[in-house]
């Protein structure tokens, strides 16, 4: 059977016609007509060979083969854009600015400054690492041009969900601490559970109490710190649990199974892209487009290697015709 090989043109199309909510859209932003786009739909289908798209209400929904393509779409399209930006445009050069949280400063921020120097190498990026609302705020007041950000927040122009990832409740990598008896080797013998966690306001830290206090188990807040490598220790030593993502954890901490030692589930949440300007420079643009693949190649890598990491999705999508 002859390889299929798939039209980018098609896939463009059909990624935009996602995003946007409606080919009619995607026509418009494409310079096509609806008909067009339609014929393009039909294409990639015959091309699949299976059903991409299902009617849902009055519009379409992606089936189970949709969201596969879509995903493919997406990296197909970005390392085309990348390709041909790092052939026409490498001799970029300027300024660009990106925030991200220390979830990401070591496992992600390395392998975005090495890919984006070596492809641009007259470009200067200068990188903060920080929490969520000094980032949102920087961005806001024009002194950051990209953030890599929890939560997708709508009333932040301008961003784009990559992904939503499983939160967890972080132990330490040798148990030290049993949940069970809720902080007895703490020296707390009255059961309240131990909590490490970042200094209010903190989505982590909300989650975790709103979570305990559902569930009807006590807490009490053992450490508290300012910065990601704090909670890692006092996880490490055992004072207590904290919550995050699965994604870029220690070798000194571990995630703990949905439910383990009688835990609450916790719900996932989302990984977004910021920028300042509804249309970045080219410096921007090209930097997203290194944040966006790192991210997505760190948690597909977290996925294959997880038994229990069916919670990690790339946001769905329902679409007009």
């Amino acid at each position: 059977m002859r390889p299929v090989t798939f039209d980018l043109d098609v896939l463009r199309s059909f990624v935009a016609g996602v995003e946007l909510g409606s080919f009619g859209r995607a026509a418009d932003r494409l310079g096509r007509s609806t008909s067009a786009i339609s014929a393009q739909m039909k294409k990639l289908e015959e091309q699949a060979g299976v059903p991409l798209l299902r009617k849902a209400g009055r519009g379409l929904a992606l089936t189970e083969a949709g969201e596969t393509m879509l995903a493919y779409g997406r990296r197909l399209l970005e390392l085309n854009d990348q390709a041909a930006r790092a052939v026409q445009g490498g001799e970029l050069a300027g300024r660009v600015r990106l925030g991200m949280q220390e979830d990401f400063g070591e496992m992600v921020l390395p392998q975005v400054l090495g890919q984006f120097a070596r492809a641009h190498p007259k470009v200067r990026v200068e990188a903060r690492v920080a929490r969520n609302a000094e980032l949102l705020e920087r961005l806001a007041v024009g002194q950051l041009d990209l953030v890599l950000a929890w939560d997708h927040d709508a009333r932040v122009p301008h961003a784009q969900r990559l992904l939503d990832l499983p939160m967890r409740w972080i132990g330490p990598a040798q148990p030290t601490y049993a949940a069970s008896s809720h902080g007895d080797s703490n020296g707390n013998g009255n059961g309240d559970l131990p909590l490490v966690a970042f200094e209010a306001p903190c989505l982590f830290r909300t989650c975790a109490t709103d979570a305990l206090e559902r569930a009807g188990l006590p807490w009490l807040p053992a450490f508290t710190s300012p910065s990601l490598a704090g909670l890692w220790a006092a996880v490490s030593a055992g004072l207590g649990l904290t919550v995050r993502t699965p994604l870029g954890l220690p070798a000194s901490v571990r995630a703990l199974a949905p439910g383990e030692q009688g835990l609450p589930i916790l719900p996932s949440i989302a990984l977004s892209l910021y920028r300042a300007q509804a249309q970045p420079d080219a410096v921007t643009a090209a930097l997203g487009d290194i944040v966006r693949q790192c991210i997505q190649d760190s948690a597909r890598a977290w996925a294959a290697s997880s038994p229990s990491s069916s919670s990690f999705n790339a946001p769905s999508a329902k679409v007009q015709p």
